[in-house]
């Protein structure tokens, strides 16, 4: 997610000195590339220690790189102004041709892969690997588009032999949850993190002993605050847009490498599995 973004999602949740901080950020992002901390507390009518507070809150190390974040994501846009075949799928117009609407999907669709490539913090998500391996069962939580990620996601496991959970009804999510012991795992699938019923959802089943992994577009939203473990799903999906292609590509992203990491884990298991099932299947058909 870019960091504009961010600080939009987060706005309404934001103390009320934080807000006017964002408020000047995205108001006017440039105006904060060439001053010092000192001098945008000022203009903000806030302290310094606030705008470092702040900094901190959307994940990053301090105002620089604050400022570096923007600056990098300015120069961005800049970019796709000047080569318009280069602009992401947010901005695809009613006058594009086919062809220039491929180019920029494509372009979305691999920026989310490496963007969330790049987050990935390899320790935790090996941690993630071996709860997900030992987990006497997994349920999987999402609603529409992130539903779609998490049906996909357990079919995956139930192939290799793990036992999972799922369902479209958000109601019968949080019965399952109440179900769930220390011995399980609960994975929660939102882009933005700020579904109340994922946060009830993943409330319920960590108050039942499970551990609560989250795949979500920020560590700093509000899902990811009662997750025991997160992974991040990085894209410029606008919260507006109703397709989520870029979001699911980086949830997938993550889904498919939890896949392939428990494959080679369960090996010795995983490929008989995965051999009987096609030629049950294949069996089926004939």
């Amino acid at each position: 997610m870019s960091i504009l973004n961010e600080i939009t999602w987060l706005l309404p949740e934001l103390a009320e000195n934080q807000k006017k901080i964002a408020k000047c950020i995205l108001d006017n992002p440039e105006s904060i590339l060439s001053i010092s901390s000192s001098q945008f507390a000022e203009d903000a009518g806030v302290s310094q220690s606030a705008i470092v507070k702040f900094s901190q809150k959307i994940g990053m190390k301090g105002f620089p790189a604050l400022k570096i974040a923007i600056s990098e994501e300015l120069s961005r846009n800049n970019l796709f102004i000047s080569y318009p075949h280069k602009a992401l799928h947010n901005s695809i117009s009613s006058e594009d041709s086919l062809m220039v609407m491929a180019q920029k999907l494509a372009h979305e669709k691999t920026a989310s892969i490496m963007e969330t490539t790049r987050k990935i913090n390899f320790s935790v998500f090996q941690q993630v690997i071996s709860l997900i391996n030992t987990a006497q069962r997994v349920q999987i939580v999402g609603i529409w588009g992130s539903g779609l990620t998490a049906k996909d996601l357990s079919y995956k496991l139930q192939k290799i032999g793990i036992m999972t959970l799922v369902e479209a009804d958000l109601h019968v999510q949080i019965a399952a949850a109440l179900t769930l012991t220390p011995k399980d795992v609960q994975i929660v699938l939102s882009f933005t993190g700020r579904r109340k019923d994922m946060r009830i959802a993943a409330t319920v089943a960590k108050a039942q002993g499970a551990t609560v992994i989250a795949i979500t577009g920020s560590k700093v939203s509000p899902l990811a605050k009662i997750a025991d473990y997160v992974l991040e799903s990085i894209s410029d999906e606008n919260e507006w847009r109703s397709s989520s292609i870029s979001s699911r590509t980086a949830q997938n992203t993550l889904t498919d490498l939890i896949f392939l990491a428990l494959m080679q884990q369960r090996k010795e298991m995983a490929k008989p599995l995965i051999l009987n099932a096609s030629m049950t299947i294949n069996n089926l058909d004939d």
